[in-house]
């Protein structure tokens, strides 16, 4: 199997330990006063999310881990699972609620994600970073209400909540942030 020298650990580098895909968060390079030069690197392991702190000695390697990336197309969600396909191969894909997290609250019908296989099977995926999103209920403005800062909750197509400012309507189509989960703007429909 292919191997990462300590030389080319860098940030977002995918490896795998003991049989468990990780991706590197951090690595600092730390030259002591003698002796080896060492690497002092955070790992997440992407199946269970946990965090590992690891120092490597100059000359180690980490195995490769079989990660790809692909583009696939949220179907419909089925009780707690959300269905995918792939739209190159029209292969369909399940994930749970658990790997997908918050991002269930950003796609609907339709949306392309980015979804991570592992050794062929799916462990995560990501929403587009920007989504457009109706609101399906928001309190009305309160007449007279004038002022430039006031906000407001309001719940959008998908059931994610995000805080909006007053002037914000049902019906409105809004551009969301999908990393930070903030109002970005209003657009027009």
């Amino acid at each position: 199997m292919a191997s990462y020298n300590t030389s080319e650990f860098k940030k977002g580098l995918k490896v795998q330990i003991d049989g468990d895909p990780y991706i590197l968060i951090e690595c600092n390079f730390v030259k002591p006063g003698k002796g080896q030069s060492l690497y002092k690197c955070k790992l997440r392991n992407l199946l269970r999310g946990t965090v590992l702190d690891r120092t490597y000695k100059s000359g180690d390697s980490l195995e490769m881990a079989d990660i790809a990336t692909i583009d696939a197309q949220f179907l419909y969600k089925q009780a707690e699972l959300f269905v995918f396909m792939d739209n190159e191969s029209y292969e369909q894909y399940e994930l749970s609620k658990e790997q997908i997290n918050d991002a269930w609250k950003w796609i609907k019908e339709g949306t392309i994600c980015s979804m991570l296989l592992y050794n062929g099977n799916p462990i995560s995926m990501e929403p587009p970073n920007h989504m457009v999103l109706r609101v399906e209920y928001g309190e009305p403005a309160v007449r007279g209400n004038t002022a430039t800062n006031l906000t407001k909750p309001v719940k959008l197509e998908t059931g994610a909540e995000v805080v909006v400012p007053a002037f914000i309507e049902q019906g409105d189509l809004l551009k969301i942030d999908t990393r930070t989960g903030e109002y970005l703007e209003r657009v027009r429909g």
